[in-house]
């Protein structure tokens, strides 16, 4: 891990002084929605949107489900973020299951409602199983997505970045090459998928960087509300869980109020060693919860602004 003399005090200063002592909320974040599948849900997702808009975050994403199935609701909950927000909201898009045609149509609408960010994804097979492959007529990756995207409008793209390596990546270094063909081909940042190590970010950031990769990389968090949910995803996603984490919350099966102050807890350290190391920017993956998302932030220095306080009241 290669930090600067300025990271190595600031690293001194946290074990030192208070973890939390006067930090001075110089961090810009991100927070990523899911649409809702019920009335409920989306009476949850729009109370979480509120509670964190004040926090000022750069962009808000809302996720694309696998094959395409939540197409409609995304584009549905996106369009109503900006036009009942003052926040900038970021489309996840995918290759599965549709043409380049289709695709466009689909960029061209959401610039049109006033859309300028995009994250791009390859995207998941459509069967659970199932190996990936293209639409006959689409994008085979997706470095050829961002290329697409990138003729048909100038958005800025965000793609996805793997610190413990895509579980269909040959080896790192594949999974690196991969990442840079993305940014090569028009992508503006990467977010990584979700990890539970300091180390484990800090070693994927140097090699980006050993591998001529000098874009934005910014650490993807997931504060761990459901243990047996969280487990599900990091299968899918190739992230470990630290068999310490897996104690940590044994027997809290039944206690929600306590998981959630250890989940608090386990992510708050996570981002403060971060910010120690350097981390400046964070993405906040959600689940439609405000709660974790907004106490973390709010430990890490960040404020609601004035105005924006008094609009959400």
């Amino acid at each position: 891990m290669n930090l600067t003399v300025k990271q190595l005090s600031e690293a001194r200063r946290a074990l030192d002084e208070p973890l939390f002592a006067d930090l001075a909320g110089d961090v810009d974040v991100s927070f990523e929605f899911f649409p809702p599948k019920t009335d409920r849900m989306g009476e949850t997702l729009w109370s979480s949107i509120r509670t964190l808009e004040p926090l000022s975050p750069r962009f808000v994403s809302v996720t694309y489900g696998a094959g395409g199935t939540t197409r409609e609701r995304t584009h549905a909950t996106v369009r109503r973020i900006v036009e009942e927000t003052g926040l900038d909201a970021a489309a996840h898009l995918t290759c599965v299951g549709a043409s380049r045609a289709e695709l466009e149509t689909i960029l061209r609408d959401y610039w049109d409602a006033g859309v300028r960010h995009i994250v791009a994804l390859r995207g998941d097979p459509q069967g659970q199983g199932e190996r990936y492959a293209s639409h006959p007529d689409g994008y085979s990756s997706a470095a050829d997505l961002v290329a697409g995207i990138a003729a048909v409008r100038p958005f800025e793209i965000s793609v996805a970045a793997y610190p413990e390596t895509h579980p269909e990546a040959h080896s790192a270094k594949t999974d690196l090459d991969n990442l840079r063909r993305k940014l090569d081909a028009g992508a503006t940042r990467a977010i990584t998928q979700f990890f539970f190590s300091a180390d484990t970010f800090f070693r994927f950031r140097d090699a980006a960087a050993a591998a001529g990769i000098d874009a934005e990389i910014v650490p993807g968090i997931l504060p761990v509300s459901n243990v047996a949910q969280t487990r599900k995803f990091a299968h899918m996603c190739g992230a470990q869980i630290p068999p310490w984490m897996d104690r940590l919350f044994e027997g809290l099966d039944d206690n929600p109020a306590a998981r959630q102050l250890v989940a608090a807890t386990v992510t708050a350290e996570l981002c403060r060693k971060l910010y120690a190391g350097g981390a400046r920017e964070f993405h906040f993956y959600t689940l439609n919860r405000a709660e974790l998302s907004y106490a973390i932030c709010h430990l890490l220095g960040i404020r609601p602004r004035l105005g924006e306080q008094k609009r959400a009241a």
